[in-house]
């Protein structure tokens, strides 16, 4: 039997190839918008890719199920209920798809969203029983869907209950769950693992939301950890539901005096400490290096706006095009030829963020009363602890100098660790602040441990 995980680690997605080797058949499920390990991966083993199986329409990331389907001719599978507006074979609840020895059963598990489908494979080498499931968006390892991204919230919750105990945990306790997304996704909770797998058996003993019986207990835990839903999911899904997309987006390389008579958004990818050293002029700082990246542009950037990259070279700006388009972001004017080096040699103009350790930060508001302090993390986050006289403004909402601060006064972005507060400090000089201190090496959370006072 053919099994690989293949993982998008910015996104927090996983994918699927499975088949029979042997029968020389496989099926990859939920594939992400780059297809080049799943056709290697193919050849490698020997097997012709013939089905590709959707969960769901997915809200975070464009799928590859077009640029599958061109590539090896695969026909495409998606419950009925998803309607979308490209050729395939829709399916029901108990549809079953042999691939050899392999047998992939269709168990139709709404919540996250009404079409969401799971699948329990079995290897009729091994028995009758379901050795695995792909449990896509319903159910991840410590931690379940999130119901908001398609019906209303507490519908949703309630689907997902009845998802889980009527199907998922009716399967057997040693059965694997493999998810569609590993920790850092949005479409999950903070209780989401890291772990690329689980089994049914110890989700019971050790997931929290499936120690809930009552169907209102569940409800309210599902609704109690929401955050703020991302303002592009619905552009997202728009995209996954047809015409196919097949083609990517070229990225031009720009000259510094290109990227100078350029009307774009410029997003910084590099460290948030090499963007403070210096940077261009109202660019945004958005480190590539770290998980997430093109969740957040895609949550700052407007679609039709164009984006020029700028990194520390040329493989930078090439990367995160292709993780800009993997959010459907699809308005991409270049990238900076040669990276910020490129801008430095030709002596342009470059802008400084001055850097505060949060240790040093009480101190230096006690000698300068002028520093006005901006929280820019959840509302969740602050509603149980936060500074005294602090403002608030989560990062992703900073669209203008938020109502109370004077943007001539010096303004501290500060988050629980460092890296939200890097791009809200950008974002501040984005929208015409004199003066942004930029708090790193904690947060909110180390305030006391610093000398400061926190009301809860």
């Amino acid at each position: 039997m053919v099994f690989r995980q293949v993982t998008h680690d910015d996104l927090g997605c996983a994918s699927y190839l499975i088949g029979d080797e042997r029968a020389g058949l496989a099926a990859v499920v939920d594939p992400r918008f780059e297809v080049d390990d799943y056709l290697e991966l193919a050849r490698y083993m020997g097997v012709s890719i013939e089905h590709v199986l959707e969960t769901h329409n997915h809200a975070d990331h464009v799928s590859g199920h077009g640029r599958l389907a061109a590539a090896t001719g695969a026909t495409i599978h998606v419950h009925r209920e998803a309607r979308p507006d490209y050729e395939h074979e829709p399916f029901d609840d108990g549809w079953e798809l042999a691939l050899g020895s392999l047998t992939v059963r269709a168990l139709h598990t709404p919540g996250h969203r009404p079409e969401h489908t799971a699948f329990a494979l079995i290897d009729h080498a091994r028995g009758p029983e379901p050795w695995a499931v792909l449990t896509g968006d319903s159910l991840f390892v410590g931690d379940i869907a999130r119901p908001d991204l398609a019906i209303e919230r507490t519908e949703g919750a309630r689907g997902i209950f009845r998802s889980l105990h009527e199907k998922l945990l009716t399967l057997p306790d040693d059965c694997e769950v493999w998810p569609g997304h590993l920790g850092g996704s949005m479409c999950g909770g903070p209780g989401m693992d890291l772990k690329i797998a689980s089994t049914i058996g110890f989700e019971k003993a050790h997931n929290e939301a499936l120690g809930i019986d009552d169907e209102e207990a569940f409800v309210k835990h599902a609704l109690a950890g929401l955050g703020p839903q991302p303002p592009n999911f619905e552009a997202i899904v728009g995209l996954n539901r047809g015409p196919l997309l097949t083609q990517g987006v070229e990225l031009m390389p720009l000259s510094p005096r290109q990227l100078d008579q350029q009307e774009a958004l410029i997003v910084d990818v590099r460290t948030d400490l090499q963007y403070d050293d210096a940077h261009v002029r109202a660019s945004l700082c958005i480190p590539m290096l770290r998980a997430g990246f093109g969740s957040k542009l895609a949550w700052l950037a407007d679609r039709d706006q164009p984006i020029v990259f700028v990194g520390r070279d040329d493989h930078d700006g090439r990367l995160a095009g292709c993780l800009a388009v993997a959010v459907g972001l699809r308005e991409l004017a270049g990238y900076l030829h040669g990276g910020m080096t490129a801008w430095r040699q030709d002596k342009r103009p470059v802008q400084r963020t001055e850097r505060l350790e949060l240790s040093d930060l009480p101190a230096r508001v006690e000698a300068d009363r002028r520093i006005q302090i901006l929280d820019v993390r959840e509302q969740a986050e602050r509603s149980r602890q936060r500074i005294p006289g602090s403002s608030f403004c989560p990062w992703h909402d900073i669209r203008a100098i938020p109502q109370g601060l004077d943007p001539a006064r010096p303004i501290a972005a500060v988050c629980a660790s460092g890296e939200r507060a890097a791009t809200a400090a950008s974002l501040l000089e984005h929208r015409g602040a004199a003066r942004v201190i930029h708090v790193v090496g904690g947060g909110v959370p180390d305030w006391e441990d610093a000398g400061g006072r926190l009301e809860r």
